[in-house]
């Protein structure tokens, strides 16, 4: 994600007794194994300290089959989810992440009282029996209402006029269009089908794979092969230039807003067919591309930021000298999309990596990333607020802090001076590679890096994200 400039153009009530239903066939997965414990309720969160209401405890979902419509003129989505879920434990009762009323819910076909909680922001579920731990079971939820009117955690993020929608955001956005496990630890696969007026296109993750007309309206279907953190789930409604092919060998789909001037559209397309190659030149320090394709949209709607929606980041308006930005988007398809972070405060791991690739890219038509460190490193006095923040736990209120890109950047570009080369390109691909379609923590990627390099890097690492002075300028920490 980018929001805005950076510095140096861096850019779980107690358990309930089971009922016994008389003459009715029970679904076998809501049925507790005979001698297990009394079943519980799921925590209302996942247990991240910066977000306490986001994700939910002891479920673990593996896939949303996701239905919605929109109406334009009346700014009303209407829904049915299903997703397919694996307790983790005995459960009486858990929690959907949901800001839209729900109107229903099935588990496993058998309707399942509800309720909001939390603010509105929890759905809890109690299913007719307990869920057994380890057994899937398929939970269906029906919702409608105005995402426009919903905020949660002092975010109104539902971006829409009467002509375009588009569901982008950052640290949230799954709960405003569907019920979701919101926390980038549980990761799943998507299959998303929206319904739009007849003449707009809808764009989203991964592959399309259907499209139908029914007298005025349009569905389109789009899946996601690979595991998707829910914030990154998305799709956009409107009037699009869209282009699709294949480039680089690897297929594209890139859209622009036609509500756009002319003269933006074709600045805009120009730079979004750039994708593919862009993402060749990445993978030539950070392996294989995760994904089976790629490309972005460009939205008209009001925004000053981009992100880096699985498979296809949305951006405001670009122009010729915003490759930049395609390659920090591009970065995090590696970075925050197929390696997530396990916790909001590893945030740095994502952005500062998405960081440095800019300035890596820069270096091989002919810069140097580590002049680009020494120098910035120099202007930004020590006294400067900057350095004051801790950005391996910056905070909730500081995730998005330019000190997280930046800062984070420069830590990568001195962590590559301090180990060398052979062993900072070697660290990066193990860790792509090894935790593919997974998460991890700053501590998991400072063990790693100790591990490839065989140094202790304790004081290294204490000095660029820990400690709120700026780095002394030595040879220990990456500055020479």
């Amino acid at each position: 994600m980018i929001r805005g400039p950076r510095p140096g153009r861096l850019r779980m009530l107690t358990a309930a007794t089971l009922l016994t239903l008389v003459g009715t066939t029970v679904p076998s997965a809501l049925l507790a194994p005979s001698g297990a414990a009394a079943p519980e309720p799921g925590a209302p969160g996942v247990g991240d300290p910066y977000f306490p209401l986001d994700g939910n405890g002891s479920i673990d979902v593996q896939h949303y089959r996701i239905k919605v419509a929109y109406d334009f003129e009346a700014a009303r989505l209407r829904g049915s989810t299903t997703l397919t879920l694996v307790p983790t434990a005995e459960l009486s009762r858990f929690n959907l992440d949901l800001l839209l009323p729900a109107s229903k819910v099935t588990v496993d076909g058998v309707e399942a009282g509800h309720r909001r909680s939390g603010g509105g922001h929890e759905l809890v579920v109690r299913p007719k029996q307990a869920l057994a731990a380890g057994v899937p079971v398929e939970v269906e939820v029906r919702y409608a209402g105005h995402p426009g009117r919903k905020r949660y955690a002092g975010e109104s993020n539902w971006l829409a006029d009467r002509h375009e929608v588009v569901t982008m955001n950052q640290p949230h956005m799954a709960p405003w269009w569907f019920p979701a496990n919101d926390h980038p630890s549980d990761k799943a696969t998507y299959d998303v089908s929206v319904t739009v007026p007849r003449g707009h296109q809808v764009i989203s993750n991964g592959t399309r794979v259907g499209s139908r007309t029914k007298n005025d309206t349009r569905t389109v279907r789009w899946a996601s092969e690979r595991p998707m953190a829910s914030y990154l789930a998305f799709f956009a409604a409107g009037r699009f230039q869209v282009e699709s092919g294949t480039s680089e060998g690897l297929p594209w789909t890139a859209a622009v807003s036609r509500r756009l001037m002319p003269h933006e559209q074709r600045a805009s397309m120009r730079m979004l067919r750039r994708s593919p190659r862009i993402v060749r030149a990445l993978e030539q320090d950070l392996g294989a591309y995760p994904f089976s394709s790629t490309g972005g949209l460009v939205t008209s709607l009001d925004v000053d930021f981009a992100l880096e929606n699985q498979t296809r980041p949305t951006y405001p308006v670009l122009g010729r000298s915003d490759t930049w930005l395609l390659v920090h988007e591009l970065a995090h398809q590696w970075f925050g999309d197929s390696v997530a972070v396990s916790r909001w405060r590893d945030i740095w791991l994502n952005e500062g990596a998405a960081s440095f690739m800019e300035q890596r890219f820069l270096e091989r038509q002919g810069g140097s990333a580590q002049q680009w460190l020494t120098e910035l490193h120099g202007s930004l006095g020590a006294g400067q607020q900057f350095w004051k923040l801790q950005i391996a736990d910056p905070g909730r209120r500081n995730i998005f802090d330019s000190a997280i890109y930046t800062r984070g950047a420069m830590a990568f570009q001195a962590l590559r001076t301090r180990i060398g080369e052979d062993a900072f390109w070697t660290l990066l691909r193990t860790w792509l590679g090894s935790r593919a379609d997974g998460n991890g923590t700053s501590e998991e990627f400072e063990a790693l890096a100790s591990q490839v390099s065989g140094q202790d890097l304790t004081a290294f690492f204490q000095a660029w994200l820990r400690e709120p002075t700026r780095p002394a300028a030595t040879p220990e920490n990456g500055l020479r």
